[in-house]
């Protein structure tokens, strides 16, 4: 028990060493920001290489769009491969283990493994994700998008708010940047077995329920947008109330309906997570606001209905108050139901370990929800302590609840036949 115990110490002490690389304006506060290219996004990618070299990995790359990928060969070099991992960049003062933690238990694995000179029938090819969360650029998926296929040509020209484009941040990160350069990485599915991550829940189910590992039934099906009502900017004192064209009150009221809407079905979200009146001032009517929409649903079909429902209401109330409504969606997933093959083999892992199976959906979005697209997946997840709060710096897990979702990796891999 000592040495599993001592699994879990390693991947704690590991999402540690990751932790210690931040963002100017983040790391003096002691708060994690790693966004797509920057220094420390870098930083995390060096460390992830050395991880995976020091863990016995046969072949570690940087690929053209930063992904950190390690391979363990199996008993012959040509065997397909079991895809693995998760993302390591970072919301703004987020959490150690949201993403990262689904690289590291694999990455502890192969560890083990590789220190019993013990090879598998098949391969193991773990990725480091180098984006996920869509912060600098609004390109949300590119490092999977790249794996699948599916990275839009269009993305490379956008520009973050230095107005420094995606392809000159990836040259300046010593990448190709270019399209030519990301389409080589695609991979072939039938190279490969099917993808599988672990991840932390992000939500308080586990927590409430008492129990560290739930097998993982769908991904929900989202979509993003960014938003703009544009209005009459005016004096604050001597417009009268029910003469103003106010861009902030209609997004503010648009903000309380996509709630009120979303709140009519069960498993459905809307967030406004974002929201700014771009050079506004305390004695002006704002004339524009800026906003972003996250909706989400456990079914393409309900997303769909709830999506088009704000859009709908928005408009109208944007030409009840005399204002302009501009929606533009950057990002749409479906649903990623898991395949009930690898569902049942997680399943199986977790009973084997001597814990309860228990199911749930996500209701966050994963890479695993783009590999979908080209492969069968599955996810397990890991309870989150603090009432599995995430994308905050109180995100938590154990040293124990990491030594369990290695073992159940560990006895994944034996349900592989």
């Amino acid at each position: 028990m000592a040495v599993l115990q001592e699994v879990g110490q390693d991947i704690m002490q590991w999402s540690e060493r990751l932790a210690q690389h931040s963002e100017p304006g983040w790391v003096e506060k002691g708060q994690l920001t790693v966004t797509y290219l920057t220094p420390a996004h870098l930083a995390v990618a060096a460390e992830l290489k050395a991880l995976m070299q020091e863990a016995g990995f046969d072949e570690v790359s940087v690929d053209a769009v930063g992904n950190v990928v390690g391979v363990y060969h199996g008993d012959t070099t040509d065997a397909a491969s079991l895809l693995t991992g998760s993302h390591y960049d970072t919301v703004r003062n987020g959490g150690k283990y949201d993403g990262r933690l689904g690289i590291l238990i694999p990455i502890a694995v192969v560890k083990s493994l590789s220190s019993q000179k013990r090879r598998l029938p098949y391969g193991i090819e773990v990725v480091g994700f180098s984006e996920e969360e869509g912060q600098r650029f609004r390109a949300t998926f590119l490092a999977a998008g790249a794996l699948t296929g599916s990275f839009d040509p269009e993305w490379l020209s956008q520009r973050d708010v230095d107005g420094i484009s995606m392809a000159e941040a990836m040259k300046t990160a010593g990448l190709p940047g270019t399209l030519a350069a990301i389409q080589t990485i695609k991979r072939d599915p039938q190279k490969y077995l099917g993808f599988v991550e672990v991840h932390i829940e992000q939500g308080p189910v586990l927590c409430g329920k008492e129990l560290p590992l739930g097998v993982v039934t769908s991904i929900n099906a989202g979509v993003r947008a960014t938003c703009k009502t544009i209005g009459l900017a005016g004096h604050a004192g001597t417009t009268p109330m029910s003469m103003r064209q106010d861009a902030m009150l209609a997004a503010a009221e648009i903000s309380l309906m996509a709630e009120q809407r979303a709140r009519l079905d069960e498993g459905s979200v809307a967030t406004v997570g974002q929201i700014q009146v771009p050079g506004g001032s305390i004695n002006v009517i704002p004339g524009e606001c800026v906003f972003t929409l996250d909706m989400r649903a456990p079914t393409d079909p309900q997303r769909d209905a709830l999506v088009s429902n704000i859009v709908k209401e928005a408009h109208a109330i944007a030409n009840r108050r005399q204002v302009q409504f501009e929606y533009t969606e950057v990002m749409r997933a479906s649903a990623a139901p898991s395949d009930p093959g690898w569902q049942l083999r997680w399943e199986r892992a977790v009973a084997k370990i001597g814990q309860p199976v228990f199911k749930l959906n996500s209701g966050a979005g994963h890479d695993a929800m783009k590999m979908h697209t080209i492969m069968p997946q599955a996810m397990l997840f890991v309870r989150g302590g603090n009432r599995g709060i995430s994308h905050n710096p109180l995100e938590i897990i154990t040293a124990q609840d990491a030594t369990l979702a290695t073992q159940a990796f560990e006895a994944l891999l034996d349900e592989i036949n």
